[in-house]
């Protein structure tokens, strides 16, 4: 964050000191970084006091003063010097759904403020030449958002969310991560309502925006994809006539898109056929471990690139982190360097290991929908197939949330793509209606028996795999977040022989 005394964080949240003198507050400074977390506070820092599932942010103002924190944003009196804005009565929808603990609306206060703090920083560092990139997408946000920061860091100081910070709170925390020195504010946002998506890019207004795709994700809160592709245009929207927008029009919602922006769009796709495209693949093919090659081209220029992420799907995402990098002054040349060197980031997001006996582990296992759910799918069957005759693929997957009265009929259709795709063994992890759609699916589909097997949790799922697994056998671990099927990857890659990275690029 740039650094600002205690009495400009007051003014522009609008908040009152408390604890502090006001000629202290005017030269008592804001250095160090702004946190939710009080043991992640450092020196000079702003602790966020919110409320949470057990505990409430207020009643640890103390301690991370002591650890080193100047002060506190806070919705009441701490104790110690603290900015105090009062609880809001009529909390947004948004705001209770990120914090789902907040009787009194102090948190969506907290929130606010912190919101207020963060745009009035951003405006000033896009004054100084900071660059700021927004995304979208129903999947693949987390994904191209490393690959963006990757492509751009050859260029300058880049600040990017780590992992999926990208709503109310994770969102303006992540801007606030950007100082004098950055170059580039990369940032991910996400939506359960209309109007979201709006808000969060007026926390800091994007001078490039990318939208990869319009899904069936949060569909049951949505309540169709057209709400959906309406919710995602707000991006477009939010960029200035001087800016761009970066659209994957391979997606028919994406590219009408186009039509709903002042800013210049620049258009991606895996067609090379495609009329009025800027950025293009052709000759995609994939590795042993389902990591794409292609010819990346731009205009009447082209590279080569090999990526080192897995799936087919992360063609389009490379496209859309390439568009940006040639916006913000890259050659081609550094794109598909910097792309062949971008691994995966982000935790339990299509991380692939092959432990000491040979079981190689997809673990995707921090989010899912259907979009993604079939992606992941079609890796697993990629790389089980072309390891040449013998190798066994399992798919072991959880609930996808958030799709309504979708959710059955999705599932079920999961099930029988598992058959479709020849996979060997599917193991559905969960006894609810949509599990139970999603093993009957596959039953139904393939005549299954044992080759489809139903397990109360993932407990039960590691200890039939523990069991089970052969040598050489690839393994997908996929479900939604809440279904915590990330520590059965993880447990998966500690038994046995440790594990390994997998190979990189010959």
């Amino acid at each position: 964050m740039i650094d600002l005394t205690l009495a400009q964080v007051a003014e522009i949240v609008g908040g009152r000191l408390t604890d502090i003198s006001d000629e202290d507050a005017a030269v008592t400074r804001i250095t160090g970084t702004v946190e939710f977390d009080s043991r992640a506070v450092t020196a000079g820092g702003l602790f966020l006091a919110l409320p949470g599932a057990r505990s409430d942010g207020h009643d640890f103002a103390a301690a991370a003063v002591r650890a080193g924190a100047a002060a506190v944003l806070a919705a009441r009196p701490v104790g110690v010097p603290a900015i105090v804005v009062d609880p809001t009565p009529e909390r947004s929808d948004r705001a209770a759904g990120v914090l789902e603990h907040d009787a009194d609306g102090s948190g969506a206060a907290v929130l606010a403020a912190l919101a207020k703090l963060a745009a009035a920083v951003a405006a000033e560092l896009a004054e100084g030449g900071l660059t700021i990139i927004g995304l979208t997408g129903s999947s693949g946000k987390t994904s191209t958002k490393d690959l963006v920061a990757a492509v751009l860091t050859p260029l300058g100081e880049v600040v990017a969310p780590p992992g999926s910070f990208n709503n109310e709170l994770g969102h303006p925390w992540t801007v606030l991560r950007a100082t004098r020195s950055t170059d580039f504010l990369v940032l991910e946002m996400s939506a359960r309502h209309r109007g979201n998506i709006a808000a969060l890019a007026a926390i800091a207004t994007p001078a490039i925006a990318v939208v990869l795709n319009v899904g069936t994700a949060h569909l049951g809160e949505f309540g169709s994809r057209e709400a959906i592709a309406a919710t995602k245009a707000e991006l477009p929207q939010s960029v200035p006539a001087s800016g761009a927008v970066v659209l994957n029009v391979d997606d028919s919602a994406v590219a009408a898109m186009a039509e709903q922006t002042a800013a210049r769009v620049v258009r991606v796709s895996r067609d090379p056929g495609g009329a009025d495209v800027d950025v293009w693949a052709e000759g995609v093919t994939l590795d042993d471990l389902a990591r794409p090659r292609f010819v990346l081209h731009a205009g009447a220029h082209h590279v080569e690139v090999a990526l080192a992420v897995h799936g087919d799907h992360q063609v389009s995402n490379a496209l859309c982190a390439s568009a940006v990098a040639l916006e913000c002054g890259a050659t081609l040349e550094q794109v598909g360097t910097a792309l062949a060197g971008a691994a995966p980031v982000s935790k339990h997001r299509m991380q692939v290991a092959t432990r000491g006996d040979g079981v190689t582990v997809i673990n995707d296992a921090y989010n899912a929908n259907p979009d993604s759910m079939r992606a992941g799918l079609k890796a697993l069957a990629w790389m089980a197939r072309s390891a040449g005759s013998g190798r066994r693929s399992w798919a072991v997957l959880g609930e996808m949330a958030e799709l309504g009265d979708d959710a059955i009929s999705e599932h079920d259709r999961i099930g029988r793509l598992a058959v479709r795709l020849d996979v060997s063994r599917l193991i559905v992890v969960g006894t609810g209606r949509a599990m139970s759609a999603m093993h009957h699916g596959a039953v139904m589909e393939g005549s299954w028996g044992a080759e489809a097997t139903m397990v109360a949790d993932a407990d039960a799922a590691l200890e039939l795999l523990r069991a089970e697994l052969q040598p050489s056998d690839v393994v997908l671990v996929k479900a939604s977040n809440a279904a915590g099927l990330g520590a059965l990857a993880d447990a998966l890659l500690d038994f046995g022989l440790a594990a390994e990275p997998s190979d990189p690029h010959a």
